[in-house]
């Protein structure tokens, strides 16, 4: 199987031989099968910017985002109130990150806790263009109608990264069905999204982003085959087991 870059909204890990994950330095991202975002209508995604957009994110508060552990990096800019990433649209807010606080439980063979927390050096103004997405007050059902975003690869076979925000709807995937499919490497953790057939999902360059059900976060992109393979959908971090850590470590730092 081929092994495959990851950054992306679509979750994307490459596999080899050995069983084990890894997820290379993301440089690409994109929604495959998705659609272009109307402009403005994910007001809580964010572009993770090191020079170039590398990973996606979700506001949570005016002061922190939540992202993908494996999207970890020391120095981070926060870019919120985006929707063309390769043009200034005059909405746009670029904040440092100040605190990269990964789950102390991450591992990154089989990316098991990928949650990460980006503390802003400064609140976002929350406007029509920025806003914060809500954290589950239960976690998801199977077959739930969710959708998620991001600027990362939208060509299953290739690289064809978009400026323009991606947004794809999609259904939670029963974790028996998911297991089945990823049986060494699924953990309850995590939780399945995207189409059994394949053809859609998200991809590198969207690692970090939204998973969002009925205006909730549900998911953070992780990990996946490549990307939009049949059998093998989107794997995201299941945010719900984090309510708890997320509003402790908000509160400590």
């Amino acid at each position: 199987m081929a092994m495959v870059k990851y950054f992306y909204i679509v979750l994307h890990m490459s596999y080899n031989a050995s069983h084990s994950v890894s997820v290379a330095a993301a440089e690409d991202d994109k929604v495959v099968g998705g659609y272009e975002c109307p402009r403005h209508s994910v007001p809580y995604q964010v572009s993770l910017n090191a020079g170039y957009h590398f990973c996606g994110g979700s506001l949570i508060s005016s002061q922190w985002v939540v992202s993908a552990a494996h999207c970890y990096k020391s120095r981070i800019q926060v870019r919120l109130g985006e929707h063309n990433i390769a043009v200034n649209e005059g909405t746009e807010q670029w904040i440092d990150g100040v605190k990269m606080i990964k789950h102390p439980q991450y591992n990154s063979y089989n990316l098991d806790n990928d949650i990460m927390l980006i503390k802003l050096s400064r609140p976002a103004t929350l406007n029509s263009y920025v806003q914060t997405v809500a954290l589950p007050s239960r976690c998801p059902q199977a077959d739930e109608s969710c959708m998620v975003s991001g600027w990362g690869n939208t060509s299953a076979n290739g690289n064809n990264f978009p400026d323009r925000l991606q947004c794809l709807r999609q259904p939670i995937i029963d974790d028996r069905i998911c297991r089945n499919a990823y049986s060494h490497l699924f953990t309850e953790n995590m939780v399945c999204s995207g189409f059994m057939h394949g053809g859609a999902s998200s991809c590198q360059g969207d690692s970090g982003g939204p998973l969002v059900c009925n205006g909730q976060l549900q998911g953070v992109v992780s990990w996946g085959y490549d990307c939009a393979m049949q059998g093998h959908p989107s794997v995201y971090a299941r945010v719900c087991r984090y309510n708890s850590w997320i509003s402790s470590t908000m509160s400590n730092n």
